[in-house]
């Protein structure tokens, strides 16, 4: 676990990060991101999980595509003005690039019932042991996990090792997350609330 200057602020540590994701090797990403989805999936918590929010792996997040061949109800966020929007999307089904060059279902693919949704596998630049997030300052996550419709539903950022730090600055909005996943396993941080 790492330990930020305390003196960095949001941006710098975002861009630290960031860049220390971007010089790993493709073998490396690939290595951790295996073992990352190897530590979800034999969780209890997945295992259970029958719907499934999830992301593409975008600027070299971790690679949760071998968990997409289990069969789960998946849904993926399509970013509609500043709000994410959660379609169903099964391997196979066609994509396309979004507003920031992120790939997305297409516009016409189902929308996901929020009610239905078990766990939501959050993007992240990094998070530290208390579950605070560090996102990439867009608000889309912050924002939607605000809402009533999605406040107690189980969330776990899936960010590599390197980016699990003791503390982040945290604002009045950012709001913790139930767990973090690394290539070094499933940390759960608080219970569902």
């Amino acid at each position: 676990m790492n330990t930020p200057q305390p003196s960095l602020t949001k941006t710098e540590l975002r861009k630290s990060l960031l860049n220390t994701r971007k010089s790993l090797s493709a073998q490396e990403w690939r290595e951790k991101s295996e073992i990352l989805c190897n530590h979800l999936q034999n969780s209890p918590l997945f295992a259970q999980a029958k719907t499934i929010l999830a992301y593409f792996s975008f600027r070299q997040e971790p690679d949760l595509s071998p968990l997409f061949a289990t069969p789960r109800k998946w849904g993926f966020p399509r970013c509609v003005g500043k709000e994410l929007s959660w379609h169903i999307w099964q391997p196979g089904d066609a994509l396309h690039s979004g507003a920031y060059g992120i790939l997305e279902p297409l516009p016409d693919a189902p929308k996901i019932d929020g009610s239905e949704v078990d766990l939501i596998l959050v993007p992240a630049v990094g998070c530290d042991v208390r579950g605070c997030r560090l996102g990439y300052g867009g608000g889309y996550y912050d924002r939607m996990l605000t809402l009533p419709e999605w406040r107690a539903k189980m969330t776990i950022a899936t960010i590599f090792e390197f980016a699990l730090l003791t503390q982040l600055p945290v604002d009045s909005w950012d709001k913790p997350l139930h767990g973090v996943c690394t290539e070094s396993g499933l940390k759960m941080i608080q219970q569902k609330s």
